[in-house]
């Protein structure tokens, strides 16, 4: 797992405790502070995923 994905991955569970922490305390700032920032985490994650296609076919035609 590339370095980028993993930062993703980190940013969508904060955001998703932020979202659950605003919830339970009634705070709809930090429940939607929690709600972008798990959003945010979702988009990078799959740009990450998209880069690490690309990589993969370009390392593939490259070894044919």
């Amino acid at each position: 797992m590339s370095e980028e994905k993993f930062d993703a991955k980190v940013e969508k569970v904060s955001g998703s405790v932020k979202e659950g922490l605003g919830k339970v305390t009634g705070d709809k700032r930090t429940e939607t502070e929690g709600k972008a920032e798990k959003a945010s985490g979702s988009v990078k994650e799959k740009i990450a995923d998209a880069k690490d296609t690309v990589k993969g076919a370009i390392d593939g035609l490259k070894n044919n």
